[in-house]
């Protein structure tokens, strides 16, 4: 059969490229194209469209894009006609997926949707559109089936999450990784780990806070976890000649190794706490942006790690509360010694048990696979 994934950012493509193994091993005679990353590409894939060319974030930078996202939509449209794929799997990236999902159902392809928009969290009538266009709906957060079920009286399936399947894939890897091998200049003190988000309009307001913290934590080494599509000259800017470390491709490496993290809001909060790294949770957007998702998202927390668990398990600094003094302050409560980090590393546990165990990608495949063939 023929197969077209979209993912539209750099953690779309780490769940892709696993999915997309899981189908060949399911499928061995399978066609897949994709809109990605260079790890869906290396797993099988014809890369078609790279996602640095789609990643815009907030609601301003979207307005600021309109026209390069039209001329997306106009593109995936061409190469959905082009190929005439039996199947269309959507993998997470809601703002254009959805818009996707229509289109590719208009066009006869069964519309399968990977790691669904977060309705739960704003603007639930989305999910109307994913039970119009969607033949099938996978989520990875356990409390997600019921809230489909008594919100919208919808069947979805829950796959366990994708990123059990990564630390699975690098378990052997991570357990003889040592941190001489890390590629920063060597050094005794303890590590702590800083993740500055995946996205240029994220880092430029994150990391010149964040470099300040060597002079205030001259016992402990920073290292920067990069992202693969950003040169090391545009972090090198940012730093206001704060003299960091940054490793690229070694994120999970780095995280096992320090002591803390300071992480941005998204995917990599869940990888911290699944590393069992106490960290503190940062954001800050653009200001229109924030004050209009202020208004939209009926949330408490914005760390995966705390909407999972219901709590605050870890520490959210969000927009004026992102500052170097509370930053100090909260970094200082969770390392050794400090009278949050046995706290937050006994909420890791239960969130370990909550989470389950991996096989998320060969669960979706089958299921694909063996509708398909109904």
């Amino acid at each position: 059969m023929k197969y077209y994934l979209i993912a539209g950012e750099a953690s779309g493509d780490l769940h892709g490229s696993h999915l997309v193994r899981a189908i060949l091993e399911q499928d061995t005679e399978a066609v897949i194209h994709c809109w990605g990353g260079d790890l869906m590409q290396t797993a099988g894939t014809i890369l078609d469209k790279h996602y640095k060319e789609l990643a815009f974030m907030g609601f301003v930078e979207v307005v600021r894009n309109v026209k390069q996202i039209k001329q997306n939509f106009s593109l995936i449209q061409q190469d959905l006609l082009q190929l005439q794929p039996d199947i269309v799997i959507l993998i997470d990236y809601a703002g254009f997926n959805l818009r996707v999902a229509p289109i590719a159902k208009k066009m006869g392809c069964t519309v399968c949707y990977y790691i669904p928009p977060k309705v739960w969290a704003w603007n639930a009538k989305r999910a109307l559109k994913l039970k119009e266009y969607c033949d099938h709906i996978f989520t990875i957060f356990p409390f997600e089936t019921q809230w489909y079920h008594h919100n919208y009286d919808m069947h979805v399936d829950y796959v366990g999450n994708p990123l059990l399947d990564e630390l699975q894939a690098q378990a052997t890897y991570l357990a003889a990784f040592k941190k001489s091998d890390l590629h920063i200049p060597p050094t005794s003190k303890p590590l702590i780990a800083l993740l500055p988000g995946s996205r240029q309009q994220e880092i430029k307001r994150l990391l010149p806070l964040l470099s300040q913290l060597p002079k205030l934590f001259s016992d402990y080494q920073f290292v920067i976890a990069a992202a693969p599509a950003l040169s090391p000259s545009f972090y090198e800017a940012q730093l206001q000649d704060a003299a960091i470390p940054i490793v690229y491709q070694q994120t999970y490496p780095l995280l096992k190794h320090a002591v803390a993290a300071i992480v941005t809001s998204g995917t990599a909060t869940l990888e911290t706490a699944l590393l069992n790294v106490p960290q503190v949770v940062i954001y800050r957007a653009n200001e229109l942006s924030y004050q209009i998702a202020k208004r939209l998202v009926k949330l408490r927390h914005i760390s995966l790690v705390n909407l999972i668990l219901e709590q605050t398990a870890v520490t959210e600094l969000i927009q004026d509360n992102y500052h170097i003094y509370q930053l100090r302050h909260e970094l200082a409560a969770i390392l050794p010694g400090g009278f949050r980090r046995e706290q937050v590393l006994e909420s890791y546990e239960k969130l370990g048990k909550m989470m389950g165990d991996h096989g998320a990608s060969e669960r979706v495949a089958k299921r694909i696979f063996n509708s398909s063939k109904k």
